[in-house]
């Protein structure tokens, strides 16, 4: 499903992934099962969607996970990862659901319903909880667990090892209702996306208040062990030796209840999953939009390939530190140098995926309040690149590469060891801007060290590689586009574009602050620190009868919804 990611934030991910959230599935726009036979055009979901009326109570779900979790708490830094999103998302609770365009509503087994409203300037949200919701100790689940998570994950007791305060620290208090199962919630000033909160979309579940009064329970309570839960699955057991985690139906549980007996994790690497699947051994897995896993699965006639388009894309990212590209229309050149539907092509092939070039970033195709803001930037030509770079004084005079003050115009792009992505873009890119003048120098670097000492201290002038997102735009993107930004790799920005990310982040108004986000990004273009070029495709392989899981675009799992259809 989802790969590992930080709340509320961008996250530079230098594998050519799939998503790190996952799926709950009621949209007008679904995929269904089947292997396509031409390549299908963008979609938001396709997880082979069924009335789970319709589908056989029982059965065990083997899902394949990328490593054993050992930290439960993915709230804490060590927990942050997709393998354990994947299994505390079954048995902890989330307040919301996400469909497949990004929209958050009330998940009804936890949140029967919630209010927002703005009194002297400050955001009051009321939260109405089921009174039905129980922890799996008994105890009612109330305004006191949603108080201790937000003191959790403020971040303003640095004892807590908190991977991103991710809006919590926005609130200024968590107050009792009319009764225990009213939470109050204060922010200072208007907040988005503050749907962003106790929700498995965001990747930020539900803790009880008891582990999460102290950095320690915080720390350790979660820590190989899973020792409380509230959803339709509960711990059935963890085996470090199988490197399994198995979850059963709770009969304790008060919604829908779960069609299937177990679902068994087996943890395993990527390069053995497609060869697990194709024995039998596991049901569904993630492809990580691995062009060599899709051919070798491609062929189980028991099983299947869901597609749809995923919230990670791909980029280059300029440095703006760099003398050689301190001047915006360097940048601006470079972007028009590029052909992107060139990049996409040859990205996606092998696929059977239909992409075209990304227009936004900060909003996906298949995600609400999408536009493509990218104007002429977005456009392919060549001469109006050479024209630029003429005017900021890089000259050809007669030669093949551009040189301003004896200098030449080649630049260092970095690229990870074994990534077939960033290798084939380097590939194309060399000849490609070769024709505008601009030369590259491809410097392959440790995976490991690719962020850490090179794009984030600033040592190079091109990189590509992901971003992967959550659905909250207006505050997921500051941190990789603000000046200050802690993940602003680019080091670019405007006072303008600083000033609309922060209003669309305060914005209490949903269309307001979509249109605000739509003007940052039209402002990020003409920034032009980071040329989007397309979205990656999330790819799974289910067994063929395996119903609602899949590809789940920006929707979560309802875990309770999985099932086998009757043969």
């Amino acid at each position: 499903m989802k790969h590992s990611r930080v709340p509320l934030a961008l996250v530079a991910t230098v594998m050519v992934a799939s998503s790190a959230l996952t799926a709950c599935g009621t949209s007008d726009d679904e995929g269904g099962g089947g292997t396509a036979k031409q390549p299908p055009k963008t979609t938001a979901l396709d997880i082979n969607q069924v009335d789970p009326a319709q589908l056989t109570r029982g059965g065990t779900l083997n899902w394949a996970i990328d490593q054993f979790p050992v930290q439960f708490n993915e709230m804490e830094t060590d927990g942050n990862q997709a393998a354990t999103n994947a299994v505390v998302e079954a048995v902890l609770p989330s307040l919301w659901h996400s469909r497949p365009n990004g929209e958050q509503v009330p998940d009804k087994a936890f949140l029967l319903d919630v209010a927002s409203r703005t009194e002297g300037g400050k955001q009051i949200v009321t939260y109405h909880l089921n009174p039905k919701a129980k922890w799996s100790d008994g105890t009612p689940i109330t305004y006191r667990d949603l108080e201790a998570n937000v003191r959790a994950l403020s971040s303003k007791d640095p004892a807590y090892k908190v991977g991103s305060p991710a809006g919590y620290e926005d609130v200024s208090s968590v107050r009792r209702g009319k009764d225990d199962h009213e939470a109050v919630l204060t922010f200072d000033k208007p907040y988005a996306d503050w749907r962003a909160l106790f929700g498995a979309p965001n990747n930020t579940p539900l803790y009880p208040a008891k582990y999460m009064a102290d950095a320690k329970s915080f720390t350790t309570g979660y820590l190989n062990a899973i020792p409380v839960t509230a959803n339709a699955y509960k711990l059935g057991g963890i085996d470090k030796t199988a490197q399994t985690v198995t979850l059963v139906p709770d009969p304790a549980w008060w919604g829908d209840k779960p069609k299937l007996d177990k679902i068994v994790f087996h943890a395993m690497t990527t390069e053995s999953m497609p060869a697990a699947y194709a024995n039998g051994e596991i049901d569904y897995f993630d492809l990580n939009a691995s062009v060599a896993a899709f051919k070798q699965v491609s062929g189980v006639k028991s099983g299947e390939i869901r597609e749809a388009g995923g919230p990670n894309y791909r980029h280059l990212t300029f440095n703006g530190k760099s003398p050689k590209l301190s001047d915006p229309k360097v940048r601006k050149a470079l972007f028009k140098a590029t052909d992107r539907e060139t990049l996409v092509k040859s990205g996606l092939k092998g696929l059977n995926w239909e992409g075209k070039p990304l227009g936004n970033h900060f909003l996906m195709p298949n995600q609400k309040g999408y536009r493509n803001n990218a104007g002429d930037l977005g456009t392919y030509d060549p001469k109006a690149a050479a024209r630029l770079l003429d005017e900021a004084g890089w000259k050809l005079d007669g030669g093949k590469v551009r040189k301003k003050g004896g200098e030449e115009l080649k630049l260092r792009f970095v690229i990870p060891t074994g990534q077939p992505a960033a290798k084939n873009e380097a590939t194309i890119l060399t000849q490609m801007w070769a024709q505008a003048g601009v030369a590259l120098d491809i410097r392959t670097v440790p995976v490991n060290e690719f962020f850490d000492k090179y794009v984030t201290p600033g040592d190079y002038d091109v990189a590509p590689y992901s971003f992967s997102r959550t659905p909250f735009a207006a505050t997921g993107s500051s941190g990789t586009y603000a000046r200050d930004g802690g993940g602003n790799d680019s080091k670019t920005g405007s006072a303008k574009l600083d000033d609309l990310l922060d209003k669309a982040g305060r914005s209490a108004d949903q269309a307001t602050a979509l249109e605000t986000v739509n003007a940052a990004d039209a402002e990020a273009w003409q920034v032009a620190g980071v040329l989007p070029t397309y979205q990656l495709p999330e790819i799974t392989a289910a067994k063929k009868n395996l119903a609602n899981l899949g590809a789940q675009g920006m929707a979560d799992i309802a875990y309770e919804r999985i099932g086998y259809t009757k043969q």
